[in-house]
């Protein structure tokens, strides 16, 4: 009887230990709905258009992630995640009266998989921006571990409602306008995502006070931007991410795993 006894206990010790997980199995990120995790998941992430990037690639960072819109329609963040994802940036606004349909699931669901999350507003030219920063509070939660707010500036010459161009000057101050007052509400120094273009036509790198996402989809963007500091780096409109259907935009931010924990911790 004691041997029996004996047998069983070893059966229920093995029953109860952990489990060896197999190399095949992606790694699962858990954490509480709201709260960000700041473990660094190694991307996993394919492009149907690859760039030589001539010995500067972004792979050299450590923390990648992507930025979304209702173009991506429905997203599984969990998978996404698992496979990479430590930050996702979501388009919620436009102009003074336009929201991305997705903005409102996209917000929720990336909070529930544990998804560092960020919204961003494409900035149109010929609206006041004190009307598209108050547009983009009304939509965009200050909630607990959101990424800072981010102002997308480019030129919009497919706009079926906005192509203007300002003079240089003009769109720095606009800027500005919009940055300060977003900074002031979430209490964030905000972010500013330019392409490479628009950086240059007007001189972007004279605003302060603010971060910098940078588009560099063709070479290191070092190359492009020389001398500018920057936060985040886009580079490729191509990517493939599971969990996401179709292309996707990826990105890059700049520091160690060290500093995007404090990145997001605030």
């Amino acid at each position: 009887m004691h041997r029996i006894l004996i047998v069983l206990l070893a059966f229920a010790l093995v029953a109860c230990g952990p489990r060896l997980r197999s190399q095949a199995e992606a790694p699962q990120v858990r954490t509480m709905t709201g709260a960000p995790s700041v473990e660094v998941v190694a991307q996993r992430f394919g492009d149907l258009d690859p760039t030589d990037w001539q010995g500067h690639p972004p792979q050299r960072h450590p923390v990648h992630g992507i930025d979304v819109s209702v173009w991506q329609g429905a997203i599984d963040f969990a998978q996404a995640r698992a496979n990479g994802v430590n930050f996702v940036f979501m388009k919620a606004t436009e102009g003074g009266d336009r929201e991305d349909p997705n903005f409102a699931q996209n917000w929720q669901a990336a909070a529930e998989a544990g998804v560092p999350r960020g919204a961003y507003h494409l900035f149109y030219h010929c609206r006041s921006a004190a009307e598209q920063a108050r547009w983009y509070i009304d939509h965009v939660p200050r909630s607990n571990g959101a990424l800072p707010p981010v102002l997308d500036m480019e030129w919009t010459p497919t706009s079926p409602t906005c192509r203007t161009r300002q003079p240089p000057a003009v769109v720095r101050a606009e800027a500005q306008v919009f940055l300060n007052i977003v900074a002031a509400h979430y209490v964030k120094k905000p972010i500013l995502y330019t392409t490479l273009d628009f950086f240059h036509d007007n001189d972007m790198g004279q605003l302060n006070g603010v971060s910098f996402w940078l588009r560099s989809v063709a070479a290191p963007v070092e190359q492009n931007y020389p001398e500018q500091a920057w936060t985040f780096w886009q580079y490729s409109g191509t990517g493939q991410v599971r969990g996401i259907s179709g292309n996707v935009d990826l990105n890059a931010f700049s520091g160690s795993k060290a500093a995007w924990a404090a990145f997001v911790q605030g």
